[in-house]
C-alpha cells in the first residue's frame, strides 16, 4: 500500500511523460537527429505504453503504475544488457582479458587492421574505442560528436567527421560502436545474444518470456553455418529490446544482487564490480552503465547508485544503499532528478528501507 508520500511520487511521474508521441509515426525517436541519408529506420519499431513504472525494495515490489507488464522498446538500456552479456562471456572463459585486442578472438569483423587492431574489449564497454568503419548499412561517423544529456558536451555537430583519436584515449557515446561490439560477442558466443541471454540471465532471474530483441531487416550474418540476426545495443535505427518495466526490475535486482538471481550466481560479483567502476576519460561511466560519480548526473540520489538508461526515457536505477530497483518508463528525462528524489523522500519518511 502506497503512503502519501509516494502516491506523490508516483502522481509526479505521471504528470511528466516524455514529450514522444505514444505512435512512432509522431515526434518519436533518436534517429530524427540524424544527418540525412541515416535519419531512417532499418529495423522494426512499435507504439509505446504511458510512464509505467516498478519500485523494489529488498527484492520485494514496493508499488507500480501504467503498465508495468507492457513490453516497451529500451533504447539504450540494451546496452547494459550487452555488459551482462560480456560478463557471462567472461565469466565462462570466452573472453578471460578484456584488455586483450577484440581481433585475437574475433578475426575478421572489422577489428584487424590500424587503430581498429588495438581496440580492446574494455575500450568498447567504455565506449572509448573510436572503432571507425561502417555496419548494416551505417557508418561511425553519423554518431561522432553526439550529444547526450548525461555525458560532457561535445566541441562540434553531430554527423561531421571529427578527427579520431587513438583507441582508449577519448570518450564518445556511439551507437555505430556499440553495434559492433554486440557483433563481435555474437562471434563469440557463436550462437544468438538473444538466445544467450534468455539461457544466462532472463530465465534465472526469473523473467517472463514477453521480450524479444530483434536487429536491423539487413544485419544477418552466418555463424557456425547459421544465417543469424545480430542485435543493437539500443533502438537508434529501429529493432532493439522490447521488454516490460517489471522484467527490467528483475534484471536490475541481478545487478543489485551482486550477480545472483535467485539464490543462483549468473554473473561473477567481479564483474558486476568492474560495471560500476568509473571509466578514466568519463568517471561518469562504466561498463555501458551510467554512474553518478561526484553525484553529477542525480544530484538527488547517492553517489553509489547507478543506472541503465535509454532515450525516451527509460530509467533503471539501481540504489544499493537502500537494497532498492526503481524501473521508470516513458518519463520527461528533465524531471528525472527530482522524481528520484521524491522516491527516496517516500521510502525514507515511511521507514521503508530501515
Amino acid at each position: 500500500m502506497q503512503n502519501s508520500s509516494m502516491q506523490e511520487a508516483v502522481q509526479f511521474a505521471i504528470d511528466h511523460e516524455t514529450t514522444w508521441d505514444r505512435d512512432v509515426d509522431g515526434v518519436w525517436g533518436v534517429h530524427v537527429q540524424d544527418p540525412p541519408p541515416w535519419n531512417r529506420l532499418l529495423g522494426p519499431v512499435h507504439s509505446r505504453g504511458p510512464v509505467s513504472g516498478v519500485i523494489t525494495l529488498k527484492g520485494k515490489t514496493l508499488t507500480t503504475w501504467g503498465e508495468p507488464q507492457r513490453a516497451d522498446l529500451t533504447f539504450s538500456v540494451a546496452k547494459t544488457y550487452l555488459a551482462l552479456l560480456a560478463g557471462v562471456a567472461h565469466d565462462q572463459g570466452l573472453l578471460p582479458d578484456v584488455n586483450e585486442p577484440v581481433r585475437l578472438r574475433v578475426p575478421g569483423i572489422g577489428f584487424d587492421g590500424g587503430n581498429n587492431a588495438l581496440i580492446t574489449w574494455q575500450h568498447l564497454l567504455q565506449q572509448t574505442s573510436e572503432w571507425e568503419g561502417e555496419i548494416f548499412g551505417v557508418p561511425d561517423q553519423v554518431d561522432r560528436y553526439r550529444a547526450v544529456t548525461f555525458g560532457a558536451a561535445p566541441a562540434g555537430k553531430k554527423g561531421d567527421p571529427r578527427p579520431l583519436q587513438a583507441a582508449g584515449t577519448y570518450w564518445e557515446y556511439n551507437d555505430v560502436r556499440i553495434n559492433q561490439l554486440s557483433l563481435a560477442l555474437l562471434h563469440l558466443f557463436q550462437k544468438p545474444l538473444p538466445d544467450v541471454f534468455r539461457e544466462t540471465i532472463a530465465r534465472p532471474a526469473g523473467v517472463s518470456e514477453n521480450w524479444k530483441w530483434v536487429g536491423y531487416d539487413n544485419a544477418w550474418v552466418e555463424i557456425a553455418g547459421q544465417k543469424v540476426q545480430s542485435v543493437p545495443g539500443g533502438s537508434h535505427w529501429g529493432g532493439g529490446m522490447s521488454i516490460s518495466a517489471e522484467d527490467q526490475a528483475l534484471i536490475g535486482q541481478v545487478l543489485l544482487d551482486e550477480g545472483m538471481a535467485k539464490g543462483k550466481r549468473v554473473l561473477s560479483s567481479d564483474w558486476v564490480r568492474r560495471m560500476r567502476t568509473p571509466s578514466e576519460l568519463a568517471p561518469y561511466y562504466g561498463y555501458l552503465v551510467w554512474l553518478n560519480h561526484d553525484r553529477k548526473v542525480f544530484a538527488n540520489v547517492p553517489e553509489s547508485s547507478y543506472f541503465a538508461i535509454g532515450a525516451g526515457s527509460s530509467f533503471t536505477w539501481i540504489e544499493p544503499e537502500r537494497q532498492m530497483v526503481v524501473v521508470v518508463r516513458w518519463l520527461n528525462s528533465e524531471h528525472a532528478n527530482d522524481l528520484f528524489g521524491k522516491i527516496l523522500d517516500a521510502v525514507d519518511h515511511a521507514g521503508i528501507a530501515a
